[in-house]
């Protein structure tokens, strides 16, 4: 049996050491497969390409795909399946928070599924970034997916029957995890303790999380239109009655006196409910241009075979693409 082992770097060169020296001492030990691990340069400006290029992977063959520019995390996984030649294939992070031991408890778990899920027991993140994972979780499951985890994960192992349905169906600005887990085969999944960032710090930043939380509802939900939709009747239905009761008030009372302010206050709701829904629509129409497009999600500058098992070699063969 084969491995593929997908691990997306960007800007990682104090790190890198450590990670091959962590692969090294868990592949040395598991003998029962061999396995492959596919590095995606995702636009590194620092020396990462260079100690990927220069590393000593001992006990599995290695790959490092180098983009063109940065693309983004879930780009630079969709390029790692492209190439991966495994029966299995899974990610996994440079900063090596999930262990490289829930390689061997997905193997193990996965046996006649096609898909298993690594859910986080705890995750130690600050308060916001706790705010913001529940909340978004709380509504993909609510609005999206329904089965999508409470706790969320970073970690899957899939079949090449999967592999073939994705490299099939390449998504732009869409989360390749949602994509997985909404195919509907046979899943399972493991629960682990995710381990503190020894080095570096995360690329997770706020600007990428509000994208995923667009891109995520955009890609799988219509519940966006919907919302658009309802708001829409609340508004038309709230100003006929308060139309109905200007005109009572106006007929039997004659006490309401007009003036500016609750004009403003109108044109300011009004306005307010037409740019946001707008807003909404144009997410939709600007994803519908950006597919008939047809622009590839990543461009790869080259392709550099590092080690192979069956000889050692010096000097990475690079393919340029």
């Amino acid at each position: 049996m084969k491995l593929s082992v997908i691990i997306p770097v960007l800007n990682e060169q104090d790190s890198i050491d450590h990670l091959i020296s962590q692969l090294n001492s868990y592949f040395l030990q598991q003998q029962h497969y061999c396995t492959e691990v596919i590095f995606v340069n995702d636009g590194s400006t620092d020396r990462t390409a260079y100690k990927l290029k220069t590393g000593k992977h001992l006990y599995y063959s290695a790959k490092v795909i180098s983009f063109s520019r940065n693309f983004g995390a879930h780009a630079a996984l969709r390029a790692g399946i492209q190439y991966a030649t495994g029966d299995y294939i899974t990610f996994m992070y440079a900063d090596l928070q999930d262990p490289v031991e829930l390689v061997e408890m997905l193997l193990t778990e996965i046996e006649t599924k096609d898909i298993c899920w690594a859910f986080r027991n705890s995750t130690k993140v600050s308060k916001t970034e706790k705010v913001f994972s529940r909340v978004y979780a709380y509504l993909m499951r609510k609005y999206a997916v329904s089965n999508f985890p409470k706790k969320g994960f970073d970690i899957v192992m899939f079949s090449r029957k999967v592999q073939d349905y994705l490299n099939s169906n390449i998504e732009s600005n869409s989360s390749v995890f949602i994509q997985i887990l909404s195919l509907g085969y046979k899943q399972t999944a493991v629960t682990y303790n995710r381990n503190a960032r020894l080095v570096g710090k995360s690329k997770w930043t706020l600007s990428k999380k509000i994208k995923l939380f667009i891109d995520s509802f955009v890609a799988f939900s219509f519940a966006p239109i919907r919302m658009v939709s309802i708001m829409g009747i609340i508004f038309f239905f709230l100003g006929i009655v308060w139309t109905g009761y200007i005109v009572f008030r106006k007929l039997v009372f004659n006490d309401l006196a007009s003036g500016w302010p609750a004009l403003i206050s109108i044109l300011m709701v009004g306005f307010g409910v037409t740019n946001i829904s707008l807003g909404i629509l144009a997410e939709y129409l600007w994803r519908t241009l950006d597919a008939s497009r047809k622009r590839p999600p990543f461009v790869i500058d080259e392709v550099a075979d590092i080690f192979t098992k069956s000889e050692h070699i010096s000097e990475p063969k690079v393919h340029y693409q």
